[in-house]
Formats: structure tokens, sequence, C-alpha cells
């Protein structure tokens, strides 16, 4: 059994991100891991990083109670997952605050001559976003890269996670059909299994 912190960051309980979000977790428990979920959205999480926060953000003694448990969450985390909708190809704000606030310096990085140092290795990442144009389209200019660069691996790898995997859902609006929904929520389970599985699949 592992330790996992689902991340999710979406406005709308109904959308699809928040189905994957559902269907990640219902499956994870299935097999048998422990699950704590930060639903930004319906917590009421402050994204705004205040100035005593990032002038003095890395001494303990002034960071906020939501980001002392946010962080002893992570902390306590075998395997992070965050979910969110891609925004003009970025998190949303709500998230974007998360980690501003929470992967603070002197909690998950610290700077060092020569470039920045990870301080939460021994700990996997996994990215899951959302997107309503096609995946080939952010591929073929460049776009999906330079997500991949500043989302990925920027943040999380810098951190020190050991970065699962990316898993993508495109193409997602009202007018998906409900067989292609279902599918997508059958592709969230078959990653979760695939990565973190320890009973046979149902």
């Amino acid at each position: 059994m592992q330790k996992h912190l689902i991340v999710v960051a979406h406005p709308v309980e109904e959308s699809f991100t928040m189905s994957v979000t559902r269907a990640y977790v219902g499956e994870l428990v299935r097999i048998g891991h422990d699950v704590r979920v930060h639903d930004l959205y319906r917590m009421g999480f402050d994204p705004v990083l205040s100035a005593q926060e990032l002038t003095e953000g890395s001494d303990a003694r002034v960071r906020m109670a939501d980001v002392l448990i946010a962080q002893k969450d992570v902390l306590a985390a075998d395997v992070v997952t965050v979910v969110y909708p891609l925004w003009w190809m970025a998190m949303p704000a709500m998230m974007k605050g998360y980690i501003d606030r929470v992967f603070s310096r002197g909690f998950a990085y610290d700077t060092q001559p020569g470039g920045v140092h990870g301080l939460l290795s021994g700990r996997r990442a996994v990215v899951v976003t959302v997107s309503a144009a096609p995946l080939a389209s952010f591929v073929a200019d460049g776009r999906w890269q330079a997500m991949q660069l500043l989302q990925d691996t920027h943040v999380f790898r810098a951190s020190g996670f050991d970065l699962v995997g990316h898993l993508h859902f495109d193409e997602v609006g009202p007018a998906m059909p409900a067989d292609t929904a279902f599918a997508n929520l059958a592709r969230v389970r078959e990653f979760v299994r695939g990565h973190f599985a320890s009973v046979p699949a149902a």
C-alpha cells in the first residue's frame, strides 16, 4: 500500500476534470492504496501568496496554517498527483497559487550555487491534464513540449520528484460523446492499475 495525495483544481464539481479525479481516486482505493484528496476549490484554498510568505517563507514559523497542513500531506505522501484543466496552456490560477504557496523555498527546493536543489526526493508525481483543443495541434507547434518543460520538469522534477507520467485528455467539452467520456475514464483506471496495481484488475 502506498500513500497518495491528489490535488485537483476545477471550479465545476460536475466537470470532466472532477470525473477524472473521482475515477483516479476510486481505482486507487479499489486496489488498496491510502488516498487523501485536496479539492482546492471545494476546500476554499487561498491561492494568493502574501508578501510575508514570499519574503519570509523559508521560515516555518511564518507559514500559514493551510500551507502547513498542505505541506504535511505532501511529506506524508509516496505519490503526489495533480489534476487540472489547461487554460491558456497553463494550470488554473488556483493550482498555480497552490504551487506558489505550498512548494515554497525551504520546503520544496533550495537555491545553491549552480541552480536549484529539490528537497522532495524519494517521492513520485503524476500530472493529469484536460484540454478542449486536440493534442496534435499542441504538439505540432511546440506548445505541448513547452508546457511539459515549464510544468512537469520545472515544478515537479526541480522539486526532486520522480515523474511517473503525464496523462492528458484532449477535445473535452460539452459535445464530447458519452462513449468517448466512458473510454477516457477507462484510460484513467488503466493508468492507475498500470503504475500502482497491487491486486488484479476486476
